[in-house]
């Protein structure tokens, strides 16, 4: 088990496998790290088994793009059994690639879609096409790569007005499909556009038949009947980082103990048995909350 030094204990691993990218998102972070000669699947696969023997329970696959990678498939078929193995994608290139991933052992998929109308996507992927993401969602869908989420990053004035349309997009598929409104994070944009998640508690803890608390970093999700919605809120959030259970590798095989930082980054490229354990150890207990109380 890894616990940190303010007790919280981490059983999820998110390991990006690149910083590559096919869209160009204004507010995307790349999980706060920018990273040039990428992990093997081979090195992958060590890292996580050494993650796996303390503890980590379930595995999310980052970018970048996941699904830039031409190995991508041979990445998750390498990882050893976990509780789960997830990934976060544009869902450009899922259609074709979800029968592929679900063989080799992916569960399920977050997908990022900040709005259901075609020009405004373009406009904020700066070039992307949404017919292909929805694609990729049907296809994820009918393929069990289920619940599959929505990742939706709010922006005042932008796309603050299709909460609702998103809300009947999820209810199509009858409870396969969970939102999740998220506020922008802060890391390289200029703050236009910030829209409080908080705003919308009210609305939707009138209607859901059922609220609960998820153990990672205290998400709300409100249950409905065939439907379910998640509230994202990780700027200056106090509780989201006390109940924070998860730590990151870079693409290039540092462990990354919070994504707001990297002065504290451990190189973990290379190393194997008992030098890979420590060196994992001593990445746990300098983790610390980015904000706290």
């Amino acid at each position: 088990m890894l616990v940190d030094a303010f007790g919280r204990r981490i059983t999820n691993l998110r390991i990006s496998v690149t910083s590559r990218c096919n869209l160009n998102c204004f507010y995307c972070h790349r999980e706060g790290y920018e990273a040039y000669n990428e992990l093997s699947p081979e090195e992958i696969a060590e890292i996580a088994r050494a993650f796996k023997t303390l503890g980590i329970r379930k595995v999310k696959i980052t970018g970048g793009e996941p699904l830039i990678r031409k190995d991508i498939v041979e990445i998750i078929e390498k990882l050893p059994l976990f509780d789960e193995i997830s990934m976060t994608t544009n869902g450009v290139f899922l259609a074709r690639l979800s029968e592929e991933l679900k063989s080799a052992g992916l569960s399920r998929v977050n997908v990022s879609l900040d709005t259901l109308d075609p020009e405004k996507y373009r406009v904020m992927t700066r070039g992307g096409k949404i017919e292909r993401v929805l694609e990729g969602i049907e296809t994820a869908v009918s393929t069990g790569l289920t619940p599959v989420k929505i990742n939706m990053v709010l922006v005042e004035n932008f796309n603050t007005d299709e909460i609702d349309d998103m809300v009947e997009f999820a209810k199509r598929y009858e409870g396969k499909v969970i939102v999740q409104f998220i506020e922008l994070v802060n890391l390289n944009y200029d703050g236009q556009g910030h829209f409080d998640v908080d705003k919308l508690r009210e609305r939707f803890e009138k209607g859901a038949r059922m609220i609960k608390t998820r153990d990672m970093q205290r998400r709300k999700q409100y249950i409905f009947e065939n439907y379910a919605v998640e509230l994202v809120k990780p700027v200056d959030n106090t509780e989201f980082c006390s109940a924070c259970n998860r730590i990151r590798i870079t693409a290039d095989g540092k462990i990354k103990p919070c994504l707001m930082r990297n002065d504290n980054l451990v190189d973990v490229r290379g190393l194997k048995g008992e030098s890979l354990i420590n060196a994992i150890k001593k990445a746990v207990m300098v983790r610390e909350p980015y904000f706290r109380g």
